[in-house]
């Protein structure tokens, strides 16, 4: 096991040290590739000029996520499915998104994510409507294919109160598993993007949990476009407000839990916080690398010693 640095050093040791990467770990150009496919770029996730590819990432992903978990939805009312395999598929396919172009937009793919990320001081508020928008769109996109398929029934799969469970009920239903959901986010994501393996497990394998036990009392939403797509194609807003006030308020507790638990500041203090890193010597180590990466003195996708990204 390689030492921790002495809690009174004031820097690290060189994350460009001779034969090593980041944090002292060697690392093959294979790997470099690799980690940079699967987290992507800081600098590409904050460019302007990239802002179109971002959208477009959440409307498709979102598109997804919801033709998955309405169209489930819709199939268990009709009969043709279980309940387990209805709430079991959003998370695969929420697991699959986060792999395959988390990198891109962070794969929000929900509206209260975007605003707890930005709430937090994660994402800018000046993208947060951009992101809400396309969210919306896509999961109406996905349940006009859902019309187009299968014709107006099963209200499209949209999330209701459970046979006996009143809209209260279904609200305090949503509210506690929506800051449970946006608190594992908070903890697994980098900054304002859910990237790798373990956001994608942590994330798909909360959601699947949730439904397996949450679903026949409120539908297990979390996700006001989950909802706003169903109640607008098949133009059945009842209990719709509870999809939209019960994850707002959920998203506002786990972002108060995040800050409790991990500090005001979101960067490298916090995120070292939220993977256990509470000592001061690897709290300023990895300060230090997240300020080095943000300045474009280190670059986590290159090789040893080539110095910062040209712009």
């Amino acid at each position: 096991m390689s030492a921790e640095p002495p809690e009174d050093a004031a820097t690290p040791p060189p994350a460009e040290a001779a034969g090593y990467d980041l944090a002292g770990i060697p690392l093959s150009p294979r790997a470099r590739h690799l980690i940079a496919l699967e987290f992507g770029d800081r600098k590409d996730f904050d460019d302007p000029r990239l802002e179109w590819r971002r959208l477009f990432s959440e409307l498709l992903g979102t598109f997804f996520l919801v033709l998955v978990a309405a169209g489930g939805g819709l199939l268990h009312a009709k009969g043709q499915i279980s309940l387990p395999a209805a709430v079991v598929a959003p998370g695969l396919m929420v697991l699959a998104i986060i792999l395959f172009m988390g990198a891109v937009s962070g794969a929000h793919l929900n509206p209260v994510v975007s605003f707890a990320f930005a709430l937090r001081g994660d994402f800018p508020w000046k993208r947060l409507p951009g992101y809400i928008i396309v969210q919306l769109l896509g999961a109406a996109f996905a349940c006009l294919f859902l019309l187009a398929v299968f014709g107006n029934v099963e209200h499209l799969g949209a999330t209701l109160p459970g046979p006996g469970y009143a809209n209260w009920q279904a609200f305090l239903m949503e509210v506690v598993l929506t800051a449970t959901l946006v608190s594992v986010i908070l903890g697994t994501a980098s900054a304002a993007q859910n990237v790798g393996a373990i956001a994608a497990l942590g994330v798909g394998g909360y959601i699947a949990l949730a439904g397996l036990w949450a679903a026949p009392v409120s539908g297990t939403s979390m996700n006001p476009a989950r909802s706003f797509g169903p109640a607008l194609v098949s133009g059945d807003f009842h209990s719709f407000w509870v999809y939209v006030a019960g994850p707002t308020a959920g998203a506002i507790l786990a972002v108060g839990c995040a800050i409790i638990l991990r500090g005001r500041d979101s960067s490298s203090i916090s995120r070292a916080a939220g993977s256990g890193i509470l000592d001061p010597g690897s709290r300023r180590a990895r300060q230090q690398l997240a300020r080095e990466i943000d300045e474009g003195t280190v670059d986590p996708s290159a090789g040893s010693g080539e110095g910062p990204r040209p712009t």
